[in-house]
């Protein structure tokens, strides 16, 4: 199962900022999906799923799922 994983657009400068950065996620070559890196949090959009539309999870949230929390 060959995986890439591009980053489609680039907004950051020395701090991530509201925008942030988006990572295209493609799996044998397929759409899988895109992550949303910003300053609030993370947004994980399923296919071609838009960013309002994605599943939002703020830093605490991630750092808890993360940690097994």
């Amino acid at each position: 199962m060959a995986q890439t994983v591009t980053i489609k657009d680039l907004y950051v400068e020395m701090e991530v900022k509201n925008k942030g950065v988006e990572f295209e996620i493609k799996i044998d070559g397929k759409q899988h999906g895109d992550l949303i890196v910003n300053k609030t949090g993370l947004v994980w959009c399923k296919g071609k799923t838009n960013a309002k539309n994605g599943t939002k999870k703020s830093w605490s949230e991630f750092t808890e799922w993360i940690e097994g929390k």
